[in-house]
């Protein structure tokens, strides 16, 4: 009877729905094309030469005899070499390690670089010599700025302010892989990673491909660094090898290409050390899990992130949402950002900063706070009669939760601050108050459930949320029990408490949500009913 009465909410609900499937749609088709590129990745197609394609063989079929060489020098391709080790005759399929002392040139020693050169070239002959070597360069010096215990930082402080400059330091592993799988290419469908280290030499009408070389630079770690002082004569050097297939050698070139990218995103050494250890120590199918998993998790936190910004600004009443809660989240938000500027890169602080600006912005809104932009005061809106309930149950029930997290807080406190050993009392208390957010942060929502108890209805909250939230949340705790019990432990213990600790609480939300979900109904059919009649 009346179609213009009825079009707006449907036209509301029909756009929400519409901008969902839209965002599912670019999902599935990100997850398809994710897919196809890994089967193009495991999955290379040789060329049989049956047709009229341009096939690229490899130099290792001729069986020739070879050569691996060593060199070290200051600047690549533009200083004198000088021999480290010597393998010959060299196996591509063999696997050595080689353990020599390289003796340091005097401006290496002045806080100077060296660089080790790789070559493979024909036994007997010099690689200079030899128009079908291949040659790889890598660092065997890197710059980092030197640990000092507190009572060292604090002299070479008061002493010189210059003291923090950077040092050179030695690398002394230096892992070489080369593929040594057989395999034919298709000059067309030649993939662009191995494009990039691959020299083609023509012999009459056969195009061949000489041997790809890798320097595995996964294997340097910070913490096997040695500083390199002026009184520096010789250093200890471990010379590996391994032969790789092609799919291996297209593994360790993506890795290092992802290690490139993050240290470019501005991530610390120490950082990349431990995306490292999770990259070398896992196995490739675990590692396409673990993206599909990333990806499944950040389409869910996306999608919570908008539905809750939209539900609270189409909010007007502030009836049954508990403040404590809502505040609680605001400052264990703020207080992970501030825990994660000290050690974390921008790449991982940009989202945390845009939650707890969001945390924020809902405390002001779930209180009432309303900035007056011509005045340029703040003002408070009065709360009605069912707000005025819900702070009561509110204040109720954080009273209740305070007698136990309170002493636990502090005791913990006291306890880190005497027995653990602390940089500043900055650094303690905002490691204190995150491991307080990591083991009772979960009890934020307490409050908000004892208010649904009280009311006996779960309408004011925006149940797609927290379910969006709640399989974000058990897929994460998943993933970090998985990786705690199959690892040696890398884990921090704040981290360990925090697995599983949001799912018993959300496991109630959903029992509260069965068991007043039929009375709500019946109390909107009721106020439906009174309004029909009063009409």
């Amino acid at each position: 009877m009346f179609p213009s009465c009825q079009s707006k909410p449907a036209d509301s609900s029909s756009n929400r729905s519409s901008i969902g499937k839209m965002l599912l749609g670019v999902f599935v088709v990100y997850m398809l094309h994710t897919a196809w590129l890994l089967y193009g990745f495991l999955n290379t197609k040789p060329c049989d030469g049956s047709t009229d394609e341009h096939c690229i063989a490899s130099y290792l079929t001729g069986r020739a005899r070879l050569q691996m060489s060593v060199f070290t020098c200051l600047v690549p391709d533009n200083s004198q070499l000088h021999l480290a080790v010597k393998i010959d005759p060299f196996d591509p399929h063999s696997t050595f390690e080689r353990q020599v002392n390289v003796s340091l040139p005097e401006q290496t020693r002045a806080n100077g670089t060296l660089f080790a050169v790789v070559y493979v070239h024909k036994a007997g002959v010099s690689p200079l010599e030899d128009s079908r070597e291949v040659h790889y360069a890598a660092q065997l010096t890197t710059y980092i700025t030197p640990t000092h215990t507190e009572g060292q930082r604090d002299m070479q402080k008061r002493s010189s302010p210059r003291s923090e400059n950077t040092v050179s330091h030695w690398r002394p592993h230096l892992s070489i892989t080369m593929m040594s799988e057989d395999f034919t290419f298709n000059k067309a469908g030649l993939p662009s990673d191995v494009r990039r280290y691959m020299r083609v030499s023509q012999e009459g009408r056969q195009m061949i491909y000489l041997p790809l070389l890798l320097v595995n630079e996964l294997s340097f770690r910070v913490r096997d660094l040695l500083a390199i002082s002026s009184s520096t004569v010789q250093l200890p050097l471990t010379v590996s090898y391994e032969g790789i297939s092609l799919r291996g050698f297209r593994f360790w070139v993506h890795l290092q290409d992802v290690v490139y990218s993050l240290r470019q995103f501005g991530f610390t050494e120490e950082n990349i050390d431990e995306i490292k250890e999770t990259l070398v120590g896992s196995n490739l199918y675990l590692l396409v899990l673990t993206a599909l998993i990333t990806a499944l998790q950040l389409i869910c936190e996306f999608l919570a992130l908008k539905n809750d910004f939209s539900s609270w600004r189409k909010k007007k009443s502030m009836a049954g949402m508990s403040r404590k809660s809502v505040l609680w989240r605001s400052l264990s938000t703020l207080l992970i950002f501030l825990h994660l500027l000290e050690e974390t890169s921008l790449l991982v602080l940009l989202p945390v900063g845009l939650g707890a600006c969001v945390e924020v912005w809902k405390v002001f809104t779930v209180f009432k706070i309303q900035f007056q932009w011509k005045s340029s005061k703040l003002h408070v809106i009065k709360l009605d009669e069912e707000e005025r309930k819900t702070v009561e149950y509110d204040t109720q029930a954080s009273r209740y939760l305070s007698y136990l997290v309170y002493p636990l807080c502090i005791s913990g406190a006291i306890f880190s601050l005497a027995y653990l050993r602390q940089k500043s009392y900055y650094s303690w208390l905002v490691n204190t108050l995150v491991t307080g957010v990591y083991a009772f942060g979960f009890l934020s929502m307490a409050p908000q459930l004892f208010i649904n108890h009280k009311l006996k209805s779960v309408s004011h909250l925006q149940g797609t949320v927290l379910m969006y939230r709640g399989v974000n949340t058990l897929i994460s705790d998943l993933c970090s029990c998985a990786s705690f019990l199959s690892s040696s432990g890398s884990f921090s213990s704040s981290h360990q408490l925090s697995c599983f600790r949001d799912e018993l609480l959300f496991f109630l939300y959903l029992y509260q949500r069965r068991r007043y979900s039929h009375k709500a109904r019946r109390r909107e059919s009721g106020t439906q009913s009174k309004k029909l009649k009063t009409q």
